[in-house]
């Protein structure tokens, strides 16, 4: 637990990424296979479950460092962050523990998930002697299930790269899969991940699937992209984005997240594909009626289910549209260009013949001037904007542009102009800074006017933004809930967000899709910012 602890903290206190990058290397030479394979399952994305309830652990920590709730409560409100507070306000520890991550969560947090109370108080006293502040800060992040950390999967995957001596891509495919929960990280686990090369990898994954390959926003004008005719052009769902893996036999189903969403979704999962086929495409809730796919919310209601009713099944029939092949007959096709593996999924689902599986359209055009016309279909259509991907490009691995680019050509937004009315702390870097907010529109429903919630947002602003209006919240506080504070309506933004639509789980009576901070309004009263009919009135375009 301390090195992973000293290895927490030094991802933490920086932002440079070869300091970042030193720090993982340092640690996976060093560190127990066993530890190790815990540490990546963690820092590649992995959740750990939460062992303890919140409330058990502010009620022993209370008890444990002799403190009035009400100092509690003051101290957490200050810090924002329940692990922190734990970690400051107890009493130094009277030994020191050289137990290993692994065993950490094996046999000790995984054991206290479910225990009674009087073992679980017995269990955290015991820790909390032996540990310093930095190893009971990460501590309760293990344990309560709020376990985060500033470095990405693909800093990882370049550490364990590096220390491997592996070309790095192959290290991503082994990734595949790591975080998925299903299988406890092993120490052989960790060691086959480090492992020589060898040839035809995927032949030994079973059903894993590859590493997705992944678009970049287009900011630019299409124009400067070439021609067309040197691009595959295909709209841009708004679904899940999954590889169905057919191999030994058996059929898996991956969501880009890397989970394991088989059971969620029978129809894509019994879909009749050769053995040594993979096919990367997008799940959708589909309007057989129409020929369009349906709102993410239809969607929304499948996802996470692993008990579907016959009634939901035929209410909300799931299909996948299958915009790329990557495996066919065993063979691994990502070193093919762009255009041949389209000609071989052409084939594929025309053999295939069956309603669960669609072909992503192409979009043909003569010019981009003709596009970006079309493009403007695309909320009628249910879509996003566009895909542009280069007909010579291979399928590379995450977001890079070394084989080949794919392109997003989104629309805008939709957006209003909304009050800030509550705001809460952030976490880790940013637990003493109010970074999370919710915004209102005006309604004047009943003859009264007043503001109604409708989206929460904590991204979009520049760090010297975030800390003017951090100054400004503390200036307008009105009332304080915990770690949430109430504020005089003084502040004016510009929210996007993707989709909209009607919702009775929330008081608006409204939802939004993916809502962020576009600018702060400083130009525009609280008075004049919009109202929730603006709001409704998006529906229709929706």
């Amino acid at each position: 637990m301390r090195e992973f602890a000293r290895l927490y903290a030094e991802l933490d206190e920086t932002t440079a990424t070869n300091r970042k990058l030193d720090a993982l290397q340092n640690y996976f030479r060093t560190a127990a296979p066993a530890n190790a394979a815990w540490a990546v399952y963690f820092l590649s994305g992995g959740k750990p479950r939460q062992a303890v309830p919140s409330k058990l652990l502010r009620q022993y920590a209370i008890e444990y460092a002799g403190l009035d709730e009400w100092l509690f409560d003051e101290s957490y409100a200050a810090v924002g962050d329940m692990a922190e507070t734990i970690a400051h306000i107890l009493p130094p520890p009277t030994k020191r523990s050289d137990v290993g991550l692994a065993t950490w969560m094996e046999e000790r947090i995984g054991p206290l998930r479910g225990a009674d109370p009087a073992t679980i108080r017995e269990a955290l006293f015991s820790y909390w002697d032996e540990l310093d502040w930095r190893e009971r800060f990460l501590f309760v992040k293990l344990i309560g299930g709020a376990f985060r950390v500033g470095v990405s999967k693909l800093l990882v995957t370049r550490a364990l790269a590096a220390i491997a001596a592996v070309d790095s891509k192959v290290i991503a495919q082994r990734l595949m899969g790591w975080t998925d929960g299903t299988v406890r990280p092993t120490g052989a686990g960790f060691l086959q991940l480090i492992s020589e090369q060898t040839e035809d990898e995927h032949k030994l994954r079973g059903g894993q699937p590859y590493p997705f390959f992944l678009a970049h926003q287009l900011q630019a004008d299409p124009a400067t992209l070439g021609a067309v005719a040197d691009w595959q052009i295909e709209w841009k769902y708004d679904g899940i984005r999954a590889q169905v893996v057919r191999r030994g036999g058996a059929a898996c189903v991956w969501s880009r997240g890397e989970d394991l969403i088989t059971e969620s979704f029978p129809e894509v999962a019994h879909l009749h594909l050769p053995e040594g086929t993979v096919v990367d495409g997008e799940i959708l809730i589909w309007n057989h009626a129409e020929g369009l796919p349906a709102p993410f919310a239809d969607l929304q209601r499948r996802i996470g289910r692993k008990t579907l009713s016959a009634r939901l099944l035929a209410e909300l029939p799931a299909v996948l549209v299958a915009y790329d092949l990557l495996e066919r007959d065993g063979v691994d096709l990502r070193e093919l260009p762009q255009r041949e593996r389209r000609a071989l999924l052409e084939q594929l689902v025309a053999e295939a013949d069956q309603p669960a599986l669609k072909l992503s359209p192409l979009v043909q055009a003569r010019d981009w001037d003709e596009l970006a016309a079309i493009r403007e279909e695309s909320r009628n259509r249910g879509v996003e904007g566009m895909m542009l991907k280069a007909q010579d490009a291979q399928y590379g691995v995450g977001r890079t542009r070394n084989v080949g680019t794919w392109w997003k050509w989104k629309i805008d937004p939709y957006s209003v102009d909304a009050v800030l009315i509550y705001a809460q702390p952030g976490s880790g870097r940013r637990a003493s800074l109010y970074t999370d907010y919710t915004f209102a529109v005006w309604d004047h429903a009943e003859g009264e006017r007043k503001l109604v919630p409708f989206a929460k947002a904590y991204s979009g602003l520049t760090d010297a933004e975030i800390r003017e209006v951090d100054a400004a919240i503390r200036r307008t506080t009105v009332e304080k809930f915990g770690p949430v504070r109430s504020v005089k309506p003084t502040m004016v933004f510009e929210i996007g967000f993707e989709g909209i639509q009607l919702s009775g789980r929330h008081k608006a009576g409204i939802a939004v899709r993916f809502p962020r901070i576009l600018r702060r309004r400083d130009d525009k009263p609280v008075d004049e910012a919009d109202t929730l009919d603006t709001l409704r009135g998006l529906l229709g375009a929706a």
